[in-house]
């Protein structure tokens, strides 16, 4: 970048990182309390007298209802804006992490049933986050910048463990594991308090300069993407939802956002437990040593996307600029299968942090959202993204649920992981195709695509 265009930056303003921060903050939160369960798991598991497969109905619970209410939570984005939606979220989910804490007085029957169910209710309030993300990404953010933007506030599921489970470890080691959900749930009333006072959309902001305003909105930013929301605008045609699922480009994003999302759900729900049921390490140690792959996994996640926006300011393509990050980052992870074969703990954890670092590098599939949404459509188009993605939320916890009580390891589990990272290169790769930003047309079936150069 020349001396010109920094300088050009530096005078805009930087009020947009501040809120890219908050995005980082509210998404470390909201990682941290999805991941609850997989730090207290392995007490309630002994103390509650749950199988393996149990456990993955459990762990599943919040991917059911996280599916489903995707495309509801993309049109309230769409229709109310970010600010509305996203604070009734952090409400609903702080509430219900205080109930869970809550079934803990109940008895094992009892905990199991409710524990389903509000882990069901947690899984609806927390389906507008990302979405709400991608929203705000491409309304603050020009082009040229929109892929660090996304990997930062997309790493904070990296950064969630590093930030809570030795906290969340600690707590459940000292006081049990119900005490963990009610210092979530605490935390999340503490979020709600600082959204509501910071976060705006750009048009709206108290404290964001005319040049900032100008700079982001000359970049691509989709400044207006808020403008009359609350007011009903006229609704989304179900017909261009259509057009969406049509494009080969966002099927192949789809298939592989599934596959990248089951290596996340193996860290952000089995890992800990594999580390106490197959290493042998305490809940104590584990909630300590998950940190470490989480730590690479954050670097990782910011630096593919700042590779990302580099390839793009150095004049490649936006497909090779998204692309090459997300084949280089997935095909590193794939080194996670050499964990069954070695037998020494520090060297396992080595190589999980290493594939999680891949694994953080090749998860740019919401910047490829942002770059690819029709501006009316921004949060269902990340609604939809995000509804395949998170299947494998639901089906991830209970596969490998099964194929541990199957072989009384977790080896072919490492298999299945592995496999989907394959399965999303290779989608990349002969499925998705140049990417570029949709064009809806509101007139007929047909979808007009409109190449971005920025």
């Amino acid at each position: 970048m020349d001396n010109s265009v920094q300088a050009v930056e530096r005078a805009a303003g930087s009020l947009r990182y501040s809120v890219l921060a908050l995005l980082f903050i509210a998404t470390t939160v909201n990682y941290a309390d999805r991941a609850t369960l997989s730090i207290a798991g392995a007490q309630m598991q002994s103390q509650l007298g749950l199988s393996v497969v149990t456990m993955g109905y459990l762990f599943s619970a919040f991917g059911w209802s996280y599916v489903a209410a995707q495309i509801p939570g993309g049109w309230l984005l769409d229709r109310f804006g970010s600010r509305r939606v996203y604070s009734l979220s952090i409400l609903s989910w702080a509430v219900l992490g205080l109930a869970q804490g809550a079934v803990g007085f109940l008895g094992p029957v009892g905990v199991v049933g409710a524990l389903f169910v509000l882990r069901l209710g947690v899984g609806m309030a927390e389906a507008p986050v990302f979405p709400g993300n991608s929203r705000i990404v491409a309304a603050w953010f020009p082009t040229g910048e929109r892929g660090t933007a996304a990997a930062v506030f997309n790493s904070a599921q990296y950064f969630a463990p590093v930030a809570f489970a030795p906290l969340q470890a600690w707590i459940t080691h000292r006081f049990g594991w119900q005490y963990v959900y009610f210092f979530m749930g605490t935390i999340a009333l503490v979020l709600l308090l600082v959204w509501r006072g910071n976060l705006y959309s750009p048009r709206r902001h108290p404290r964001i300069s005319a040049s900032e305003l100008d700079y982001i909105a000359a970049g691509g930013a989709q400044v207006d993407m808020d403008d009359g929301a609350g007011r009903f605008s006229a609704p989304v045609r179900w017909g261009q939802v259509t057009q969406l699922l049509r494009s080969r480009m966002l099927i192949g994003v789809y298939i592989a956002q599934y596959c990248i999302t089951t290596l996340t759900y193996f860290f952000l729900t089995w890992f800990p437990i594999y580390l106490v049921k197959q290493r042998g390490m305490s809940i104590l140690t584990a909630g300590f040593v998950a940190t470490l792959p989480a730590i690479c996994g954050f670097i990782g996640g910011v630096l593919g996307g700042v590779l990302s926006d580099a390839l793009l300011r150095r004049g490649y393509s936006l497909t090779v600029a998204r692309k090459l990050p997300i084949i280089v980052g997935l095909l590193l992870s794939t080194v996670m299968i050499a964990c069954n074969y070695i037998y020494t703990d520090w060297l396992v954890v080595l190589i999980m942090s290493l594939a999680f670092f891949g694994k953080g590098i090749g998860a740019l599939g919401w910047a490829v959202v942002a770059d690819t949404s029709p501006p009316r459509m921004a949060g269902l188009s990340g609604a939809l993204f995000n509804t395949f993605g998170n299947t494998a939320a639901i089906t991830t916890p209970i596969i490998i649920g099964y194929i541990v009580a199957a072989t009384g390891a977790f080896a072919g589990a490492l298999v299945f992981v592995v496999a989907n990272a394959l399965v999303a290169i290779l989608s990349y790769l002969l499925v998705v195709g140049p990417i570029v930003r949709l064009e809806l047309d509101d007139r007929g079936p047909d979808l007009s695509l409109r190449c971005e150069r920025d």
